[in-house]
Formats: C-alpha cells, structure tokens, sequence
C-alpha cells in the first residue's frame, strides 16, 4: 500500500480517536462516514431509531472541529421564515418613519438589505465566517414542501432570497441530517447526501459508552446494568430504550449507591421508569420476565468483561 492510501486510512481512524477524546464512542464504519461527507463537503444522513446517538454526534463533531453547532430542530409545518430567514418587520417600519420625519424618499429597494434580514438556523450557517456545523434534526418530522426548499441549502449550500439574490456560503458547513424513520424522505433529499444507518450499539461498544459518559459508575453495574438493557431491547417493546434511557439508569442506579445491579425486584421496578416510557411496556417487563431478564443480564456480563 502506498504511503498515500495509507494516510487517507488512517483520518478515519483519527477522528474516531478524537470523538473518543470527545466523549463520543463511534465504530470505524461510522468515523469513516463523519471523515467522507467534510472531506467531501457532502451532507451526512444519520438514520436510526430514537436514541442511538444521532443528535449526541453531530454535537461531537462540532468539539472535534472546534466548530459552532447550530440546530434546526424539525417539526411539522416548519417553514421558510422558522428555518431560514424573516424580514424584521419593526425595522423597516422604523426606516420608513424616519424617512417620512426627515422629508426624505424611501425606495422600496432600500427596504430589504441584508441588514434587515433575521437570520435563523440555516442562514446563519452559511453565513458564518467560523467553521460550523449544521444539525438537521429528525428532517421526518418536517413536511415534503420543506424537504423541497433544502435541497438547494444541501446541494449549492446557498439561499436564494428573493428581494437580495443568492447569499451563498462564507464557510461550507458540515451538515448532518438526523431521521428516526417515521416517514420515508425523498430521493432527491437522499441523492444529495451520504447514508449511515445508525444500530443499537452492540454489547462491548454500549458498555465503552456509558464507561466514557459515567466513569465514577463501577464497572460490574455497568456491565450488567448494560447486559439487562441489551436483553430488554429483544422484548416485543412499545418503544424500545435507546442509549440515553441506558445512561438514565445506570445513573439513577449509582445514585441510589449500587455498586451492582440489584436482586430486590422492588427496587428494579421502581427504576425502570428510566428505561421503559409506556404503560403497556411496565406491565409486560414485571413478574416471572423480569426475573428472566436478571438471569439473562448476569451472562451478559460475565461474557462483556471477557472481551
């Protein structure tokens, strides 16, 4: 291998280590992604169930870079003037006061400068001289007509305003685009943007996860803290635990001064607030299934610290 493959390789490997460094554990597949779409200057699309880590890497990457991060969090009906730019309104009333006081004529021309632009998250993206970072985030939420007007944000990292023309990019961004799958995006969305479908974190690389954000925790509650959560995630489930509600617990169970995970039920049942988030869910993990749990958890663990 030539000396240059050998350094394109290893970037990957490097920014892994810095989103370690940053409290970020990621895989060399998703590292890989993160490096290609700024190498590139190509939006990311992270796709995944709630809580796998989506949102927490986009704010990694911009400590990494030591970049701004600006969000756009994505709702139904956002629009144009909440995710772009509005016209301050107040100040061109303000400007055509004291045009009228002072006798002076106003053209309409003098009305819509960019100085009387609000910017909100997009523009001011582009707009930053600084390096940055532009998390869209759960782009399902929002409507297709949004989709359409952000094709032109991902693709030519530009806006076109309509009374002032094209402001493009001091700094090309990096952008990563957050989805949890609640409705297929387009193919246009998709054809501008690189993909990483992001899992549930396997065994080992959870329990590195919640070593790195609780290091206070002790090991043997981790690892089996971790052991009962991966258990869990095989029950027909309303909602599925990601891995904050995994931090939740292991937290809420240190708290409580467990240095393991207990055997009392009483005492699980009371935590599991921090994992399970629906009645229906409360009551099929309790009884017999949650003593099989326990006992699932424990070879979980064994089997986590003999890697």
């Amino acid at each position: 291998m030539n000396p240059q493959a050998q350094a394109t390789l290893a970037a990957p490997r490097a920014l892994r280590q810095s989103l370690h460094e940053a409290g970020y554990v990621a895989d060399e597949a998703l590292a890989t992604a993160c490096w290609l779409a700024r190498e590139l200057q190509r939006p990311l699309l992270l796709e995944g169930d709630a809580g796998v880590g989506k949102t927490a890497l986009a704010s990694a990457l911009a400590r990494v870079h030591d970049a701004q991060l600006v969000r756009l969090q994505c709702f139904e009906g956002l629009d144009l003037s909440q995710a772009a730019y509005e016209w301050n309104y107040g100040r061109q009333l303000m400007a055509i006061r004291l045009h009228e006081a002072g006798g002076r004529e106003l053209r309409e021309q003098d009305l819509f400068g960019r100085e009387y632009l609000l910017e909100r998250p997009l523009l001011r993206a582009i707009g930053t001289p600084r390096p940055c970072v532009l998390l869209i985030d759960e782009i399902d939420r929002a409507d297709e007509a949004f989709e359409a007007f952000l094709l032109e944000v991902l693709a030519e990292y530009q806006i076109t305003v309509p009374e002032i023309g094209t402001l493009r990019a001091t700094s090309v961004p990096l952008v990563v685009l957050t989805s949890n799958g609640t409705r297929e995006l387009s193919d246009a969305l998709r054809r501008r943007c690189l993909y990483h479908y992001l899992d549930y974190p396997e065994l080992a690389r959870e329990i590195a996860i919640v070593r790195l954000s609780l290091p206070q925790v002790e090991s043997r509650l981790v690892e089996q803290a971790v052991g009962f959560v991966h258990a869990l995630r095989r029950q027909d489930l309303a909602k599925t635990p990601g891995v904050a509600e995994t931090l939740d617990w292991v937290r809420a169970l240190h708290g409580l001064g467990q240095r393991e995970l207990p055997e009392q039920v009483e005492l699980l049942l009371a935590t599991l607030g921090c994992l399970l988030k629906t009645q229906e869910d409360r009551f099929t993990i309790q009884g017999d299934r949650l003593g099989q749990l326990l006992e699932r958890r424990s070879d979980a663990g064994v089997a986590a610290g003999m890697r």
